[in-house]
């Protein structure tokens, strides 16, 4: 095999393989795609049904931090509002 020859399957292959990689990664986004959607369904639903959903959203987001981070920060807050007379 010349080296010309070589260097075109080489390249084949990195081309290939770099398609691969933008084939998922485009798979990826349309799922992102879907599943906000499927979020959007779920909070007009939780809406329509009485509930806040700024609320939920900041619900969601607490049960993501660990227990001790969240009582830190809410003992931080509530001198921080004793500080100010609130």
């Amino acid at each position: 095999m010349t080296e010309t020859a070589t260097n075109a399957e080489s390249y084949r292959v990195t081309a290939d393989e770099l398609r691969s990689f933008i084939e998922r990664i485009e798979r990826l986004d349309a799922e992102k795609k879907d599943l906000a959607e499927q979020q959007k369904e779920v909070m007009a639903e939780a809406k329509g049904r009485g509930y806040d959903t700024k609320v939920i959203r900041k619900v969601v987001a607490l049960r993501k931090r660990d227990e001790n981070d969240i009582a830190e920060e809410e003992a931080v807050l509530e001198m921080y509002k004793e500080a100010l007379g609130m």
